[in-house]
């Protein structure tokens, strides 16, 4: 079995990690909302890529909407 012939200083260790350290995320922004996303993916905020609308993604206000008229719906039966 291998054995290190010597102890590695602690020095040593600290340089062997200097290269580990994480880097930010290159952040763009969207053409069409504006909001800013990772380069190559689909924006979270309007659902597109590319020009083309890739997924559809419902605000947080429309979602709320219509769930008060889901709301009134059920009341009023």
């Amino acid at each position: 079995m291998a054995v290190p012939k010597k102890r590695k200083t602690s020095a040593g260790g600290k340089q062997k990690r200097s290269h580990h350290a994480l880097s930010k995320p290159t952040l763009i922004k969207c053409p069409q909302c504006g909001d800013k996303n990772i380069s190559h993916t689909v924006c979270a905020t309007c659902g597109r890529y590319d020009g083309k609308e890739i997924i559809h993604v419902e605000t947080k206000l429309d979602r709320k909407l219509k769930k008060e008229a889901k709301n009134k719906e059920k009341q009023e039966e």
